[in-house]
């Protein structure tokens, strides 16, 4: 036998050199002097309220010294779960502290889901396209998954739930394609998850970011009418952040569930971070009590809503002939996707960055990486001089990958 040579290869290693490193590129497009970085699905640094936030840090650490500073309870702060409650309930969902954990971001969330849900070869409905955050959080544990066209005429969601362990859903203004889910589609969830048995993760990292039109109920308060004003105890699995709606250096998501689900949750914690920062939750219910969000959310709205208009604008003039889209009513994002269904977006970002802007190729919210029709165009990061920009180096990365098509 012949003897090998170095460390062993870690089983997650046959990830890379396929759409990791595509989505390692453009999440390090940020650190490029001069590049225009319209990839990642990032806030605009202005919008945080900064003065209110030290304001309250410093009160916070005078006041509660011993929770901002020592180790916490793994579901978190008391305070904070009975507060997020009661900002989720409605006259037909009732919810408790019972129903509410708080996890280090959103992130940690879908990483929680994974950890007390799957087995290898266990299979996920996803929505396709799907947030590659989720796909990366699960693809350790090897799970098969199958898509879930929400937006196709016919869309049957009891075919598409029964047999998986568990099915994904971002309902609002869609990662990536900022797409709404429907009314209806919403109640179909919600009712074949309770016929099925299937576990709904409900991902609303985005439900705030509203720019035209009226918000649509919760997948968990459509399925919570089936036992209407008892204490939640359904299949749907509600997911939130205050990334979007404050800063995401704050780390402070959440998960809304039945209790047993909760408890599973925890148990999943506890082996990986013990529990959630002390310091950004009592800063978190602060920030909640003194009304901080709504107080910031005109200029959140206006903000994006504007950047939104520039980008679909610069578009509508430069990419016209290569592109089609539709302008999504919130969110972060716009899914473009190519005319000519040859065309590789995969190949269209090294000619992107070399003009000088990063875009998300399709691929990397395909878990099977074989979708390579569209592009994922941020629009809240930059201002809309630089979206325009931003635009016009994109169609040049059009043209260049054209003539070398011949």
């Amino acid at each position: 036998m012949t003897p090998t040579s170095g460390a062993p290869r870690p089983p997650f290693a046959r990830w890379l050199g396929t759409t990791n490193d595509i989505t390692r590129t453009f999440l390090s497009a940020g650190r490029i002097p001069g590049l225009i970085n319209m990839a990642g699905g990032l806030p605009e640094a202005a919008t945080y309220p900064v003065a209110a936030l030290a304001a309250i840090a410093r009160e916070v650490v005078e006041a509660h010294p011993h929770d901002v500073l020592g180790y916490g309870p793994i579901e978190g702060l008391p305070e904070l779960r009975d507060a997020l409650a009661r900002r989720f309930a409605t006259p037909a969902l009732a919810l408790t502290r019972a129903n509410v954990l708080v996890t280090t971001g959103g992130m940690q969330g879908l990483d929680l889901i994974g950890k007390a849900l799957l087995d290898e070869g266990d299979l996920i409905a996803g929505q396709f396209p799907t947030y590659l955050g989720a796909l990366d959080a699960w693809r350790p544990r090897a799970p098969r998954f199958r898509p879930m066209p929400l937006g196709k005429a016919g869309f049957d969601a009891v075919t598409a739930l029964d047999g998986a362990k568990f099915a994904y859903t971002v309902p609002n203004f869609s990662n990536p394609t900022g797409r709404m889910v429907g009314l209806e589609t919403r109640r179909a969830l919600a009712e074949a998850a309770h016929r099925t048995g299937t576990w709904l993760v409900e991902d609303d990292p985005y439900g705030r970011l509203l720019y035209d039109g009226e918000p649509l109920p919760r997948v968990i308060e459509l399925s919570a009418q089936a036992r209407l004003g008892e204490p939640y105890d359904g299949p749907v699995v509600y997911m939130g952040t205050l990334s979007k709606e404050i800063a995401p250096g704050l780390r402070i998501g959440w998960v809304i569930a039945a209790p047993a689900m909760i408890e599973a949750l925890t148990m999943a914690k506890q082996g990986s971070d013990m529990c959630t920062s002390g310091l950004t939750q009592r800063i978190a219910l602060a920030a909640l009590e003194a009304g901080l969000i709504e107080q910031i959310q005109p200029l959140v709205l206006d903000t994006y809503r504007a950047r939104r208009d520039a980008l679909c604008a610069a578009m509508d003039a430069h990419l016209r002939d290569w592109l089609d889209w539709e302008v999504p009513v919130g969110g972060m994002f716009v899914w473009a996707t190519a005319r000519d269904r040859a065309l590789s977006t995969d190949l269209l970002l090294p000619h992107a960055m070399s003009a000088g802007v990063c875009v998300s190729p399709s691929s990397v919210f395909d878990a099977a990486g074989q979708d390579r029709s569209a592009i994922r165009i941020n629009f809240t990061l930059n201002d809309p001089q630089r979206l325009q920009e931003g635009v016009r180096r994109l169609a040049r990365a059009f043209e260049t990958m054209q003539a070398r098509r011949g």
